[in-house]
């Protein structure tokens, strides 16, 4: 049975994934006695393989670079998108703005990530319980709304009660403190799902092209492909799009994956040499925020909190900045001994507008957006886009590039518009 002395912290972190860890690896650096829960016992696979160049800084405070740089994670230099036709733009490098090693990042095996930041953790000083899942979180009996605890499943020992000072909810997109207290907002605009799978010895590029990540559309932009290259020869490979589109009265995963490939020619033609060594696999209903941030005793970090789209791959950076966020904002409240939810969710203004920076850059995507034609009308913009594609998103000067954008956005719509009319009027002399 878990100790006594285990049954109280001062932070208790629900979940092992990037946010997780990442907190409770940064609060156990400030001193503060930390319990990391993973509901796992060794490593779990997970989407979200494609890092954004931004991820270095709080990497680099977790202290885990030097892992990275000598591990067999694919190198990333840039990401490319692949119009409908098949037309490639150019690769937006992102050592153009920045030549600083900043400007790499990793295309990684997430199991083996995942897997080091929670090793990470505890060579902070976190103790980690491996095999250990929130069942529930304990809430203040005159005050339900403040969180004090967690009842907590472990494989071999049974259920417990953990009791601390700040709880936070790591715990993916389950969201067991939004859920309980009904915070949880889809986003009307991104109702999308997704069917994707594993090939080796699919077509990859040479140079700094090998670890780009690949962004192609659909004929008629219905959705699009990723395509991303990991260790040992093998391929990410997936498909996104409405999910009445992609998911109702279409058959099974492999069905919807193999019609949707033929309706991508540039990503048929890239894993046409290849085998597909896994199954498929599949999710829906994705995109997602929560009401508030943080409360009396807790916080949300990573996709407890939200989850925006896999389209610019900001998921991990996201959820490392959460937690990064977090933490400071946890240690601040230790130091003034004020655990209320605007004390614990102090960083929310800064996140969220950095989050609604790329929700624009998102919506203008699956507008039919065209960021060539961007790039060449705009040309003095593209840093501002680059700096927005490597995860910058927490400075000012990057919403220059807002009037631009929603102008030729809204020059889209129009046009999208124009053509529904006209196909609408030929429906009628049919």
């Amino acid at each position: 049975m878990v100790s006594q002395a285990a049954r109280r912290a001062q932070v208790l972190v629900l979940g092992g994934g990037p946010a997780g860890a990442t907190t409770a690896a940064l609060c156990a650096q400030n001193g503060l006695d930390t319990i990391l829960l993973e509901r796992e016992k060794g490593p779990r696979f997970h989407i979200g393989e494609s890092l954004m160049p931004d991820t270095y800084w709080t990497l680099k405070r977790l202290g885990v670079l030097d892992q990275l740089k000598a591990s067999r994670h694919t190198v990333k230099y840039s990401v490319q998108f692949v119009t409908d036709t098949g037309k490639e733009s150019q690769p937006f490098y992102f050592f153009e703005n920045n030549p600083h090693e900043c400007a790499q990042t990793w295309q990684v095996v997430r199991s083996e990530f995942d897997s080091m930041l929670v090793e990470n953790a505890a060579k902070h000083g976190a103790t980690v319980l491996q095999g250990a899942r929130a069942l529930d979180v304990i809430t203040c009996p005159d005050n339900p709304r403040k969180v004090t605890g967690a009842r907590v499943h472990q494989q071999g020992f049974g259920e417990f009660d953990i009791h601390a000072d700040v709880v936070v909810d790591a715990t993916g997109q389950s969201s067991l403190i939004s859920n309980k207290f009904n915070l949880k907002v889809a986003d009307p605009m991104l109702r999308n799902a997704s069917v994707w799978t594993y090939y080796k010895g699919a077509s990859r590029e040479g140079g700094l092209d090998e670890g780009a990540t690949l962004v192609l559309a659909l004929q008629k932009k219905k959705g699009w492909f990723w395509y991303i290259p990991l260790a040992d020869d093998i391929v990410s490979v997936g498909v996104v799009g409405p999910i009445d589109y992609l998911m109702k009265g279409r058959g099974d995963a492999e069905t919807i994956f193999q019609e949707e490939l033929e309706r991508c020619p540039g990503a048929k033609r890239r894993v046409m040499p290849g085998q597909r060594v896994t199954g498929f696999y599949t999710t829906k209903d994705f995109s997602y925020k929560s009401s508030q941030l943080a409360g009396d005793g807790w916080v949300l970090v990573g996709d407890a909190f939200g989850f925006l789209d896999p389209v610019y791959s900001s998921g991990v950076f996201l959820a490392l900045k959460s937690g990064e966020f977090a933490a400071d904002s946890i240690r601040a409240a230790f130091d003034s001994g004020d655990f209320s939810g605007q004390r614990l969710g102090s960083w929310g203004p800064q996140f969220l507008q950095g989050m609604d920076r790329m929700k624009r850059l998102v919506h203008a995507f699956y507008e039919g957006f065209n960021f060539g034609a961007f790039v060449r009308k705009h040309p003095e913009m593209k840093r501002h886009l680059i700096d927005l594609l490597i995860g910058d998103l927490f400075k000012d000067s990057v919403d220059e590039i807002i009037e631009p954008l929603d102008a030729m956005r809204a020059e889209y719509r129009a046009m999208q518009a124009m053509e529904m009319a006209k196909e609408a009027e030929m429906a009628k002399t049919m």
